[in-house]
């Protein structure tokens, strides 16, 4: 087998050494309850205080502004149905075809409840149409509960302009809601100056532990638990998950550290390195949202007459990790609809696999699957061809 070259990070990132530290401290010593008042719980209830801080810190918010929940779906869910439920003099919730499923398939089931969704359209780029936004909430902002675009693409990497959607939003009195599960950790984030009413995030995009995230609520926004319980301020129910929580923490930490550097500008030079040199080996690949404001760490690419899910096996063979689409979505042999809901031909969408860097992914790693990708398209292409 070869040597595994990982460039699926956005489907999930290596948790630190930090981290894994972190979480055995709490299950070694800080295994008390930290709602119980005897002194041990109180050192947990600490430890969890102090992540708090650490996280509204790399959001550039209050910490008692941030609701830990188990990750960006059960964020995502909470601040849709949370909003929906808070406001019921307004019954309408705005999105794209563009988010992740998380936001996606709630809105599609809440409209199977009687809830009227109106899907916003998208330019050439993959950005949300601005006039159309304007058009909706000059006529209808009074009916609107929630406006929920994602600020960065977990498939194509696109960022879209929420400080402009959030500024339009405020100025209607309408919510908006960010899953921004891509975005934190990777990108700095200032929640002070910013639009945004509710923001999801996730730990284990930014080198934490998996099941462990959290919402960010501004203050004066009310949401309507979907999990009754005493903790967190009685808005999500449940004892806490104490050495999920410590790990985000120090996953924060370390984010707000690397974010201090030149690494973002080192890391997209990379990735920008990676889509030139793989376009001109593969004449038939080309880049989804090339043109668009990207994450430095995303490129999705698409070859032309190929099925993403063939090239992704003959690459796992080879010993390199990448995803066709959404990791959430993987199995499936349809072509992604966010690259469709883009304008993606299908003869490209079928055929687009996404290779997501860490803020660790060496130049070497890139050489090395430089090397094996196009090898397996030459060998995919070989087979189509004895085939037709």
């Amino acid at each position: 087998m070869p040597d595994l070259i990982y460039l699926d990070h956005n489907a999930t990132t290596q948790p630190a050494d930090e981290v894994v530290e972190a979480m055995t401290q709490a299950v070694r010593e800080a295994w008390h309850n930290p709602s119980s008042g005897y002194r041990p719980a109180q050192r947990a209830r600490q430890l969890v205080d102090l992540a708090r801080e650490a996280v509204g810190e790399l959001l550039g918010c209050r910490d008692r502004d941030v609701l830990f929940t188990s990750g960006g779906t059960e964020s995502d869910t909470l601040a849709l149905r949370g909003a929906l439920a808070a406001r019921p003099g307004r019954t309408v919730i705005v999105t794209a075809r563009t988010e992740h499923s998380a936001v996606r398939d709630t809105a599609e089931t809440l409209a199977e409840e009687g809830v009227e969704v109106v899907w916003l359209p998208l330019d050439e780029r993959g950005l949300i149409r601005l006039d159309s936004l304007d058009e909706l909430l000059a006529a209808r902002a009074d009916a609107i509960a929630l406006v929920s675009v994602m600020w960065a693409n977990n498939e194509t990497g696109i960022i879209q302009p929420i400080e402009e959607i959030g500024r339009r939003c405020r100025e209607r009195d309408v919510w908006l809601h960010t899953d921004a599960v891509q975005w934190v950790g990777k990108m700095p984030t200032d929640l002070r100056t910013l639009p945004i009413d509710l923001l999801s995030f996730s730990a284990h995009k930014f080198h934490g532990p998996k099941g462990a995230g959290g919402l960010f609520v501004r203050p004066g926004v009310r949401l309507i638990p979907q999990q009754i319980g005493a903790q967190e301020r009685r808005r999500r129910g449940g004892t806490e998950n104490v050495p999920g929580i410590l790990g985000l923490g120090a996953a924060a930490r370390l984010a707000n550290t690397w974010l201090a550097t030149d690494g973002r500008v080192r890391q997209e030079a990379l990735r920008d390195d990676f889509e030139r040199r793989l376009c001109a080996a593969v004449p038939e690949a080309v880049v989804n949202s090339g043109a668009a404001p990207r994450m430095w760490n995303t490129a999705n690419v698409g070859f032309r007459r190929m099925e993403g899910e063939a090239v992704l096996l003959l690459l796992s063979e080879r010993g390199l990790c990448v995803s066709a689409g959404a990791a959430c979505s993987s199995g499936s042999l349809e072509p992604s609809p966010v690259l469709l809901a883009m304008g993606v031909p299908p003869d490209v969408a079928h055929g687009s696999v996404r290779f997501s860097l860490a803020r660790d992914t060496t130049p070497a790693e890139i050489d090395t699957a430089l090397e094996r990708i196009p090898a397996a398209i030459d060998r995919l292409r070989g087979s189509m061809s004895a085939l037709g």
